[in-house]
């Protein structure tokens, strides 16, 4: 019978060192960390929409300097003989 006992102080011991990381921390801490990672979300997003708009103002701009011959290698034979 004291086995038993031993063994299940032994369980509740280890279910309560086993705490998970939200069982942890302040609901405080835990709201400012989901606030930073939306925040930083939203930062790369603006990021990435920067980036995506540099792209396309690249290849416009190199389009707009091809000289003569790239445009008629690259578009040749893409148009009517008439």
């Amino acid at each position: 019978m004291a086995k038993k006992r031993k063994q299940q102080q032994r369980h509740s011991k280890e279910e309560t060192a086993t705490l998970s990381v939200t069982d942890a921390l302040n609901e405080d801490v835990l709201a400012k960390l989901k606030a930073a990672k939306q925040e930083l979300t939203k930062i790369e997003a603006k990021e990435e929409e920067q980036r995506q708009i540099q792209l396309k103002k690249e290849r416009k701009e190199r389009e707009k300097n091809k000289s003569f011959e790239e445009l008629l290698n690259e578009y040749g034979d893409m148009g009517s003989k008439y």
